[in-house]
């Protein structure tokens, strides 16, 4: 998340601007909280660097929320399963809770579908480039075959 400024202060303000940005309501609050006017954040908004420094920023914090909600997954399949299977939940809730289980299930079987399709594809590239790389280098030995003197 470093800004490449002039650095010192200026920078250091900047940093804890993207850092406010994250973590307040709103500019107005983002601002005040590191002692700058909302015009000044507003307008450091606008400079590259800056926005490249908030949206590295942003990418980091929702990447560490994604692993948060992956820890949670078992859990949340778990939950789902038994509510499925429990003859005490309203057959409404059981119904919705089978309908996510297929949804989910039915996801991870196409993801699984296209990441095979797509090693395939991998697999078939890298022989086409192996070959068209040997048939380069027959092409240039027998030039250089054919060229030399006798």
């Amino acid at each position: 998340m470093r800004i490449p400024r002039q650095g010192g202060k200026f920078q250091r303000k900047m940093e804890g601007a993207v850092a406010a940005l994250l973590t307040h309501r709103n500019v107005d609050e983002a601002a005040q909280s590191i002692g700058v006017s909302s015009k000044t954040l507003l307008r450091w908004q606008k400079e590259p660097e800056f926005q490249a420094a908030y949206r590295e920023a942003r990418r980091s914090a929702f990447t560490q929320s994604l692993a948060r909600l992956q820890q949670g997954a078992t859990a949340a399949a778990t939950t789902l399963l038994r509510t499925m299977i429990d003859g005490n939940v309203p057959a409404s809730v059981r119904l919705r809770a089978a309908e996510c289980v297929m949804n989910h299930a039915t996801r991870a079987m196409e993801l699984e579908d296209i990441e095979a399709r797509v090693t395939e594809l991998e697999r078939r590239d890298e022989i086409a480039q192996r070959t068209v790389q040997e048939e380069s280098s027959n092409d240039d030995s027998t030039q250089e075959t054919t060229q030399s003197p006798n």
